[in-house]
């Protein structure tokens, strides 16, 4: 008996309290529940964190800055709502984009009435041996889904370290799920 309750009081002390989530407006046709404290990214921390050229619908970070979603239009445009060759495509971007990719979880799955292809996975991007300071890897967890409509691609972004995965991966599929596209 006593070993189970050490156990039980062990896993409830390592479990994280799961942020309270609140409602945003994205744009008119979305909106998405987020963690209450964050707040949205300026353009200067966005930039320097995802160099991109297309700035992106909306981005929040945690106080620390160290946890992000993000919703931007993807560059890729499909003729048709072709889920399953998009979804292949998607997969081999993922796996050039990073040194190594471990997915964790993918597929396809409705949120509040729209089909998403979602990916869940674990990423390393080797660090730069010539340049000093640069030469650790940089490892994240990342939860991405993709909303096609005819004209664009719609792409929401989770990302944190690796080590914060299990305190932050029901928080980022609790986003992910809150998700509302008119």
């Amino acid at each position: 008996m006593p070993l189970k309750f050490f156990l039980l009081l062990t896993f409830l002390w390592v479990s994280p309290d799961q942020p309270k989530l609140v409602k945003v407006k994205v744009t008119n046709d979305i909106s998405v529940s987020i963690p209450k404290d964050w707040r949205p990214m300026d353009d200067l921390d966005f930039s320097q964190r995802y160099p991109s050229v297309r700035a992106p619908l909306a981005a929040y970070t945690n106080e620390d800055r160290t946890i992000d979603f993000s919703v931007n239009i993807s560059a890729t445009r499909w003729p048709d709502s072709n889920l399953e060759l998009a979804t292949q495509f998607f997969r081999a971007s993922l796996q050039n984009m990073f040194d190594r990719v471990q997915i964790l979880q993918e597929g396809t799955h409705e949120v509040n009435g729209k089909s998403f292809i979602f990916f869940e996975f674990e990423s390393r991007i080797n660090g730069n041996k010539t340049k000093e300071g640069e030469s650790n890897p940089v490892l994240k967890y990342t939860y991405l889904q993709y909303f096609i409509q005819p004209h664009r691609t719609l792409v929401f972004s989770f990302n944190c370290s690796r080590r914060d995965r299990q305190a932050w991966e029901e928080s980022a599929r609790a986003m992910m799920n809150s998700i509302r596209i008119k």
